[in-house]
């Protein structure tokens, strides 16, 4: 049997962001004087930050907008976000079961690899900064068969890469519409992955 890969998303499937981010916000708009709406921008996680910065600033502002962001968001995010339940026991049942791990998110990836470090998160490989269909470029590299998401955004870029669509419940969008746009299974939370994960492997050894 070959090595499996398989490919985790972060914010709201590994990580609930949502603490960390809406004190950066804050902390922007503080800094900025300008006001975001935080707690209505941590209820839309998952599109790369520039989709959500225009709703706030001028569109010429944006790109330094988000530099300003990923400075400051260690200081805030990053010890203030705790891991998802079920994040820890689903990377170690990949490695349990002889495969590798790998996070792919839209997240600036400097910062995706401080919030992995400070939860004792250890994916064998971290990719940021790909969105949707992009996230395919990272899972075809690493011959993902798996990829684990909580958006419709990551079911997208599971299908274009050709990987089996697993979809989490604990982000911004409900079990149904994952399911409307193609994932192959929904779960409640992380929690169930191990379980899945011995029954794909099954399945998978059964047709070998």
């Amino acid at each position: 049997m070959t090595t499996l890969t398989v490919g985790f998303d972060l914010d709201m499937t590994l990580i609930d962001s949502r603490p960390g981010i809406r004190a950066c916000y804050l902390a922007l708009s503080e800094r900025t004087g300008t006001y975001i709406d935080a707690d209505l921008a941590v209820t839309r996680l998952g599109p790369p930050l520039a989709e959500e910065l225009v709703n706030w600033f001028p569109e010429q502002e944006v790109a330094a907008m988000a530099d300003l962001y990923r400075e400051m968001y260690p200081a805030f995010a990053v010890a203030a976000t705790p891991a998802m339940r079920g994040a820890r026991e689903a990377i170690a049942a990949v490695r349990a079961a002889g495969g590798r791990s790998m996070v792919v998110t839209a997240k600036y990836e400097p910062n995706a690899k401080r919030h992995l470090a400070h939860l004792g998160l250890e994916p064998d490989v971290v990719v940021g900064d790909l969105w949707a269909e992009q996230k395919a470029e990272a899972l075809r590299e690493y011959d993902a068969a798996v990829y684990v998401g909580d958006h419709i955004g990551d079911v997208r870029g599971a299908r274009t890469a050709g990987a089996v669509s697993v979809a989490v419940a604990t982000g911004p969008c409900p079990a149904e519409d994952l399911r409307a746009a193609g994932a192959d299974v929904v779960l409640e939370d992380l929690s169930a992955f191990p379980a899945w994960l011995a029954g794909y492997r099954g399945a998978e050894a059964s047709r070998a």
